[in-house]
């Protein structure tokens, strides 16, 4: 549910009702019932499908599984105590008071043969190597939740939209949440998107949305698909969680190791710190860049979300040559500062056995097959 697909009427409501009190509680019930429609319609896969999710040997007791054991809190905290958090103990600085600096580059008008990343924020990039355009986890709409007057981007954090696009040859989706995978995004997308690379389960929401059965694969941890002009992919484990409704864990989260002609790259989706890094480092490194979450993370959830220290380490466990670090500068899912994730990675990495860091800004070209750049430290 969007409010963009809600009468004017009831629009206008909801925005007037967040302003008070018992508003609140109103549009708290309000997105309850929109989530707990979005679950009954993700129960909703066909019977080969089905069939699939419940032989895979990370689905068990009716849900997808860690490797490891995954509590959704860290021992000592509670949900009272994390809303008390919210309420009182956030940073004042939870949003950036002015823009966020970015570049405008031009897709459509990349040297065919070039080996480039280009970042829009958050978790979201457009990969164009050893021959392949490659997108990963866009949202582009402006938002990051179910409603579209929540969890809004920050300002000047929202610079590209689907137009600026070019065709790509895969769209690989790491979850299903929210700021990963976005339906406004990905229902634009559907013409120019060769084929879809996604956790089990995923391929019921896309098929919803408009796209074929042959256009997705669907995939378990530890395959390995090939792609076109040589290059593979394999789809490995996170420690992370699914779910956009009330019921987790129905589809599988994944993270991905890119390898092509121009160099082996980790794209790590959302996860916590875990063996699988030195697992996926023994068995693939070195790996010339890790894509790696940091930021949104708190103490009470870091099971689920590294902490800046956490990594730095899996980058050096996967045997990274580079890191570069994602999920922040966009949206405020967390309750730092919106530049600490930055700031305390790069304090963290110069304290010793540093690793290059590619700190890009929102659209700034990363040339793939260059470690010696040194970037600017835009977030201060």
């Amino acid at each position: 549910m969007v409010l963009s697909g809600l009468p004017d009427r009831f629009k206008k409501m909801l925005q007037q009702n967040a302003r008070t009190a018992p508003g609140l509680l109103f549009v708290g019930l309000t997105i309850f019932a929109s989530f707990a429609m979005t679950a009954v319609a993700s129960a909703q896969t066909n019977r080969s499908r089905t069939a699939r999710i419940r032989q895979s040997p990370n689905y068990r007791e009716g849900a997808f599984q860690n490797l490891e054991v995954t509590p959704a809190l860290t021992e000592g905290y509670s949900m009272p105590k994390i809303l008390f958090q919210a309420l009182f103990r956030k940073s004042p600085h939870i949003k950036p008071s002015g823009i966020i600096p970015s570049i405008k580059t031009n897709l459509h008008t990349l040297p065919p043969d070039s080996n480039v990343l280009i970042w829009f924020g958050h978790s979201s990039y457009f990969m164009q190597v050893g021959g392949l355009k490659i997108l990963v986890d866009p949202v582009l709409s402006g938002h990051a939740a179910p409603v579209s007057f929540m969890v809004r981007a920050f300002n000047g954090a929202n610079t590209y939209s689907v137009a600026d696009l070019p065709k790509v040859d895969y769209l690989l989706i790491s979850h299903d949440h929210y700021d990963h995978l976005d339906k406004e995004t990905v229902k634009a997308l559907q013409p120019n998107v060769g084929q879809v690379i996604c956790g089990l389960g995923v391929g019921a929401i896309l098929e919803r949305w408009g796209y074929p059965g042959s256009q997705v694969i669907e995939a378990d941890w530890n395959e390995t698909i090939p792609l076109r002009d040589g290059s593979i992919l394999h789809t490995l484990p996170a420690r992370h969680f699914s779910g956009r409704g009330l019921r987790r864990n129905q589809t599988l989260w994944l993270s991905y190791l890119l390898q092509t002609p121009a160099g082996k790259f980790f794209l790590g989706g959302d996860s916590g710190y875990g063996t699988h890094f030195a697992q996926i480092g023994a068995r693939y490194g070195p790996i010339d860049l890790a894509i790696l979450e940091n930021g949104q993370y708190n103490k009470a959830w870091h099971y689920i979300h590294c902490l800046p220290e956490e990594t730095l380490q899996a980058a050096r466990d996967l045997g990274a040559r580079n890191l570069m670090p994602v999920h922040n500068s966009k949206f405020s899912l967390a309750l730092h500062s919106w530049n600490e994730p930055m700031d305390s990675l790069t304090k963290l990495n110069a304290s010793g056995n540093a690793l290059h860091l590619v700190r890009p800004r929102i659209g700034e070209p990363v040339i793939l097959t260059d470690s010696t750049k040194e970037w600017s430290p835009w977030w201060d």
